[in-house]
């Protein structure tokens, strides 16, 4: 957590390399650290913010956010605090909804937009049920209860043994309040189907080809709605696609953001 020069609190981040800015939102339930190689290797050419949501990681002081709005205009505080006009989201899965949620409060702050293992509609009514049964799960037996029943859909089978570890460990650190309130969030978001065509600007949609939560044909139909976006699929890599085939995700953030 750190505060501004009149004292007030907004969100950790690390902030490397120079040029145009790209700012990287983690998905649930991780933190910025999520974001490791595509930081190193994109701050070559560009500067690189990646925040700790608020509630999660090292903004675990922050208390924790119940809208995915609440999210979007944190992220616009810390772009005010590093005195930054527009920035390139890159979002996965939770951060890609909370980049919609940027998209459409802020934007003419927004120069280009990745959204990667994540979908445009709300919850479905079942899928709502699934968000209050997980509240219950974290309430009744803790983040890592939780972490284990995700852990299947949030990686495909042919996933590595350390970034399984990775994600045990970087889930397992999480407030169980930031949880709560992250699951909440996605429950009752909005539809942003409506949004996508009048997003014209730069846009990739990345998917990994196993993602068993947000699948290809959902990142097919959010191109087609795009005015301006291209369609990365990423073989073999399932929802945390980044963390399994980090070079080749690297390489869909590098292409979208080369032309600005």
């Amino acid at each position: 957590m750190r505060t501004d020069s009149e004292g007030r609190e907004h969100l950790h981040y690390t902030d490397d390399g120079a040029g145009d800015v790209v700012l990287f939102l983690h998905a649930f339930p991780l933190d910025g650290r999520m974001w490791d190689v595509q930081k190193r290797e994109l701050a070559r050419n560009a500067r690189v913010v990646v925040p700790d949501l608020a509630g999660f990681g090292r903004s675990m002081g922050l208390t924790a956010r119940n809208s995915l709005d609440e999210h979007a205009d944190d992220v616009a505080g810390l772009l005010d605090a590093l005195a930054i006009e527009r920035a390139s989201l890159v979002g996965l899965s939770m951060g890609g909804y909370i980049a919609l949620a940027f998209a459409r409060r802020h934007p003419k702050r927004l120069a280009a937009l990745a959204l990667a293992d994540t979908r445009a509609a709300p919850d479905t009514p079942e899928g709502k049920v699934g968000r209050d049964q997980n509240i219950a799960l974290v309430e009744r037996e803790g983040v890592s209860s939780l972490l284990e029943r995700m852990l299947p859909k949030l990686l495909s089978n042919g996933a590595s043994d350390d970034v399984r570890s990775l994600v045990r460990a970087l889930g397992s650190s999480q407030s169980p309040d930031a949880v709560k309130g992250a699951l909440a969030a996605m429950r009752d978001r909005s539809d942003s189907t409506p949004l996508l065509g009048q997003l014209d600007l730069p846009a990739a949609v990345i998917v990994g080809e196993a993602d068993a939560i947000c699948p290809p044909d959902e990142a097919r139909a959010m191109k087609a709605a795009l005015p301006r976006a291209t369609l990365e699929i990423i073989p073999g890599a399932g929802h945390l696609a980044n963390l399994e085939a980090p070079a080749a995700f690297t390489g869909a953030v590098r292409r979208l953001l080369a032309p600005l």
